[in-house]
């Protein structure tokens, strides 16, 4: 202190120091909601552009021939249609007629189907005597290491999928009702749930619900 300070100038002096460790806290808060603010939005960023990157890349699946192939590179199409079964599921091979009727009546350029054996035992002789036994005559791909699988949500055979035109997941889940729990079935279905998607998508309509518990028998997980 010098000799020349007045007592007003020395009260201004101490208000100062008593009120600086009261407002150090708040500055460190404000930076620190600025830096969790600015993470967080980071965070939205990087999550919506690992979506977007997700929706655009192609999937790595085979045909039955062994070659890599991409069921969504076409792009003048209303939507895509996957249903995942099995050689062995017996509730995936009692639904052949039904996948059968869905596709004679919906399948067009525009909405291409396939069957999708994400079992990695099964060879791709025995898929081809498969589709020849029950009668199918779509598209057919192998998915060995569940590309597909995970892109599409599903955990069951049969269960469907359908994307839209834009790679997005429009649908994923049962075919129809027809099944109430594994073992258990109705007489006939009640609810065509298959057949209501594409018949929404064919008409340009939003697609409610976007996803129904399926009953069949689970996608065996990889090691």
């Amino acid at each position: 202190m010098r000799l020349t300070d007045t007592p007003s100038s020395l009260g201004r002096f101490h208000c100062h120091f008593v009120f600086l460790p009261l407002l150090l806290p708040c500055l460190v808060s404000l930076f620190t909601w600025e830096g969790v603010a600015n993470q967080s939005k980071a965070s939205n960023v990087a999550s919506v552009s690992a979506k977007n990157e997700q929706r655009l890349t192609p999937p790595h699946v085979l045909d039955l021939e062994g070659r890599v192939t991409n069921p969504f590179q076409a792009t003048n199409v209303k939507a895509r249609v996957f249903i995942f079964v099995s050689n062995e599921c017996p509730i995936a091979n009692r639904y052949a007629p039904e996948i059968r009727r869905l596709y004679g009546q919906f399948a067009t350029n525009t909405i291409p189907f396939w069957l999708v054996h994400a079992d990695p035992d099964e060879t791709p002789e025995a898929i081809a005597r498969h589709m020849k036994e029950y009668g199918f005559t779509c598209g057919v791909l192998r998915d060995p290491q569940h590309v597909l699988v995970k892109r599409a949500k599903v955990s069951v055979t049969p269960e469907a999928a359908v994307f839209g035109a834009d790679g997005r997941l429009l649908y994923h889940g049962r075919i129809d009702n027809w099944y109430v729990d594994f073992g258990k079935a109705r007489v006939a279905a009640t609810q065509h749930d298959l057949q209501r998607v594409l018949e929404a998508v064919m008409e340009g309509k939003p697609v409610r619900p976007k996803a129904t518990r399926a009953i069949g028998c689970y996608i065996p997980k990889l090691p």
